[in-house]
């Protein structure tokens, strides 16, 4: 038998004492309903990102704290973000943030920046 999820306050910063891990350079993730569709927090460093990919099923994003940028502009603690399946952007966060994010499906990566041999990412 599956057992329910429960995070109590987790807007006011209930997600402070769960374990992440590193998912992409600068941001950590904290999954909390495995396989698909797939819950998870997301936090980002600041001027972390994530590189441009396509959706192939619904995102839904809620900032819990920050902000989190994108093509379309940034959204702040508060916001709901809906992309749906066939949507892309990337994703990047000036001043850092925390996401609840739900994938329906796995995302597809489209611009994978080159690492250098110091080990740090080109963008160019």
């Amino acid at each position: 038998m599956n057992k329910a999820l429960l995070v109590p306050n987790l807007l006011e910063n209930g997600w402070q004492d769960l374990p992440f891990e590193p998912f992409r350079p600068g941001v950590e993730i904290c999954e909390l309903v495995a396989g698909w569709p797939r819950l998870a927090l997301l936090k980002y460093e600041p001027g972390a990102s994530v590189p441009r990919h396509r959706h192939t099923g619904l995102e839904t994003i809620l900032v819990l704290s920050g902000a989190q940028s994108d093509e379309n502009g940034a959204s702040r603690a508060g916001a709901l973000i809906a992309n749906p399946t066939g949507s892309q952007h990337s994703v990047w966060s000036d001043e850092g943030c925390v996401v609840l994010i739900q994938w329906e499906k796995p995302i597809e990566i489209l611009d994978e920046p080159e690492t250098t041999t110091d080990g740090t990412t080109d963008n160019a």
